[in-house]
């Protein structure tokens, strides 16, 4: 009987390799080539967002626009874990919420399109946008002072923070047009009581916003818990520090390059 199970469960196996090998295939055939590479850098992306255990199961969105589509962006298939997703599993979104391409069949999340669909429409500078709901994240977000100047990770973000309160689980379209506004042109935005956000001009530029506001909001929640006062950064430092992202020009490359070194060795079927 053992033998019999494992016999039916490499079959299977093999089955679902088959397909996804012709779902692939498929996919490369119909896109362009600057999508298929887009596609590419967002599964890329969603295996260093499981890699740094930033995921909520099956929830939560990285969404990027396609290249030669400025209207359309790229999301991940509702039910799939990020470790999972490939090139080829990508949807593809028009800024309104329509289905334009969906290889599993699986279709997309609903908070993915009110949240990401509303960034990608109003900011045309924005290719990628993430979103997360991680405990220090989360943690920050509920907490009334908001992100504290008390890092030097924290005092790198100096002028790109915003701040968007709760309105329920985000499936309203008409939130749409408050969350943008409270973005305005910033790169990373505390959804109060809720998560993080934070968007670039590229894969990269967003990775590294959500670093390190991820790693800013690790360290407050490490500091607060100890229970004594906390030191401040003075505004002069956090203002220079602050100049670093700007300073950058979006250029994230060398992270990225690291990053992408690293995702293919720990699985490089994300390029499938």
């Amino acid at each position: 009987m053992a033998s019999e199970a494992k016999q039916l469960s490499n079959q299977i196996i093999s089955i679902a390799s088959s397909e996804k090998a012709r779902i692939a295939g498929d996919v490369r055939a119909r896109v362009s080539e600057a999508e298929w590479q887009a596609r590419v850098e967002l599964a890329a992306l969603y295996r260093m967002v499981a890699y740094f255990r930033w995921t909520d199961m099956i929830y939560n969105h990285i969404s990027l626009r396609v290249p030669d589509g400025e209207e359309t962006y790229l999301l991940n298939p509702f039910g799939l874990f990020y470790d999972e997703i490939t090139a080829s599993s990508l949807v593809k979104v028009s800024v309104d919420g329509t289905v334009l391409d969906d290889p599993t069949g699986l279709g997309i999340n609903r908070a993915g399109f009110v949240i990401h669909g509303a960034v990608h429409a109003a900011r045309r500078d924005v290719t990628c946008v993430m979103h997360t709901h991680t405990r220090a994240g989360c943690a920050v977000a509920a907490q009334e002072h908001g992100l504290l100047p008390i890092s030097q990770y924290a005092a790198t973000l100096t002028g790109h923070v915003a701040y968007h309160d709760f309105e329920g689980v985000a499936v309203n379209e008409e939130e749409r047009e408050r969350l943008v506004a409270d973005l305005g042109d910033r790169n990373v935005l505390i959804l109060r009581n809720h998560g993080l956000l934070t968007c670039g001009r590229n894969p990269g530029e967003t990775l590294v916003y959500m670093y390190a506001v991820e790693r800013a909001c690790d360290i407050q929640v490490a500091a607060l818990s100890g229970g004594g006062e906390v030191r401040h950064i003075t505004p002069e430092a956090a203002a220079m520090s602050g100049e670093i992202h700007r300073s950058m020009g979006g250029d994230f490359s060398r992270d990225w390059e690291a990053m992408l070194r690293l995702v293919d060795r720990i699985g490089p079927d994300f390029r499938n």
